[in-house]
């Protein structure tokens, strides 16, 4: 093979990709009668810009450039605000206006949707943010190797960029956070290295309720503070409760799995209790390190608003909420039917939804820890059919086997709350050969300047 030196180009943004990269491609004249196709994926751009690139390896068919000039610009592009937007692998769509965002994300569910055959006019305008910054109550940092706090760079889950400021974070977590960064460095405390598997700190989870203000700090260690990591562990409680009094619960987990995920095999409360408070809808609930709750509690609150409007429940039905979790749509829901019986495989996620019905004084609902398809069996059994339908499944959505088994349940109405419409629009195909018909979908921006959306849908058996 032939080696080629590397080449520029002015490329054209044809579209973006799922990571809300730009697409181009170019036409490489390599001397032979027709021109070889290059394929590229360009961060930071927008659709119909002329970038100017230069790629290293043009002997390639696809390869991911950076922009090194933006020649033709996008007129919705603006200034990103974060100084690690550059750099950094979290907000992706920064410089891009929030109305341009927003408009991307209801015609990618009206692609997705058409995709399946629906009619995309049923398909409302996404509803935005009034302020889409600092809207996440929850963050998770890496340390790198040396120990620095940060987030991963982007396309390189190994290089950690170290923190200045989150622009999406809340600022009491941001500041908490800081904290934590400058206690690290004052013991000289090693980071984990992923490709060696050595080394001390790995990750740092924050949390914080915007409705009561309560934070969790939970840092992630391959060991436990015990033995000579006691002193540094109890710096680290004066610090946090002497300066930050929001701090409900300081945590010190230890994980030595080579997973580069938040998990626990030891527990260690060094200041507070092991949960803080939250609360939507007047609802209170525990939430803990693992607890899945939406991280946009602003627009979680619409989502839930939105499925009560749509499910229209009543106090004479009955309901199942399927992919229940902590009980977040089950609350609200509970209170204004017969009874509801809530499935999640998770069963921590049940004992805190059993715990969170409780707490509120809600006597009417039933919560069952097994898969979704057989969850419905026994539920079904035991529960009868239900007027109302609810799912809230994870990304990978619900799959064709749990679809038809509500199908064949035949309730009357469903609300389906997703966070991937992809999946959202191949899973409400399957329901088309029981007599669903599609009502409507309301998208809701639950995480700006990011290529995610959910959506809120309702179907009805005709």
């Amino acid at each position: 093979m032939t080696t080629v030196n590397s080449e520029t180009y002015i490329a054209e943004i044809n579209d973006l990709d799922k990571k809300g990269s730009g697409r181009a491609v170019v036409w490489r004249d390599i001397g032979e009668v027709n021109p070889r196709k290059l394929k590229l994926t360009i961060p930071q751009t927008l659709p119909g810009e002329k970038v100017r690139v230069t790629v290293g390896q043009p002997d390639r068919r696809r390869t991911r450039v950076m922009p090194e000039e933006i020649v033709e610009e996008h007129p919705e592009r603006v200034a990103a605000p974060c100084p690690h937007f550059e750099r950094c692998g979290g907000c992706v769509w920064q410089h891009w206006t929030y109305t341009g965002q927003l408009n991307e994300k209801t015609n990618h569910v009206k692609k997705v949707l058409e995709q399946q055959g629906f009619d995309s006019s049923l398909v409302h305008e996404t509803i935005g943010m009034d302020n889409p910054w600092h809207y996440r109550n929850k963050m998770e940092f890496t340390f790198s190797k040396e120990g620095d706090l940060g987030l991963h760079e982007l396309g390189n889950w190994r290089k950690i960029i170290s923190l200045e400021t989150c622009l999406i974070a809340g600022k009491d977590m941001v500041e908490a956070t800081m904290e934590v960064a400058n206690w690290a460095k004052a013991h000289e405390l090693s980071g984990y290295d992923k490709d060696t598997h050595e080394g001390l700190l790995r990750h740092l989870m924050v949390r914080q309720s915007f409705a009561t203000g309560e934070i969790m700090l939970g840092l992630f260690a391959t060991e436990g503070p015990t033995g000579e990591l006691e002193v540094a562990a109890k710096d680290l409680e004066d610090r946090i409760t002497t300066n930050f009094p929001k701090v409900k619960s300081l945590m010190w987990f230890k994980n030595t799995d080579w997973g580069d995920r938040t998990q626990a095999e030891e527990s260690h409360i060094l200041a507070g209790r092991d949960f803080i408070y939250d609360e939507m809808l007047d609802y209170r609930f525990r939430i803990w390190f693992d607890t899945f709750f939406q991280t946009n509690p602003t627009q979680a609150q619409k989502l839930v608003e939105l499925a009560l409007e749509m499910g229209k429940p009543r106090e004479t039905e009955k309901m199942i909420d399927l992919f229940c979790g902590v009980g977040t749509f089950s609350l609200p829901f509970a209170s204004r039917v017969g009874k509801l019986a809530g499935i999640e495989i998770v069963e921590t996620s049940i004992e805190s939804a059993k715990r969170n019905a409780k707490d509120n004084g809600i006597s009417n609902t039933y919560f069952l820890a097994k898969d979704a398809r057989r969850g419905i069996d026994e539920v079904l059994e035991s529960f009868g059919i239900p007027e109302l339908l609810l799912l809230d499944p994870p990304r990978s959505g619900a799959g064709g086997k749990v679809m038809r088994r509500i199908g064949r349940a035949q309730p009357e109405r469903i609300v389906y709350v997703s966070c991937n419409p992809d999946t959202f629009a191949i899973d409400i195909k399957e329901l088309e050969p029981f007599g669903y018909e599609l009502v409507e979908v309301q998208p809701v921006d639950l995480f700006p300047h990011t290529t995610h959306v959910e959506c809120v849908a309702l179907l009805t058996r005709k």
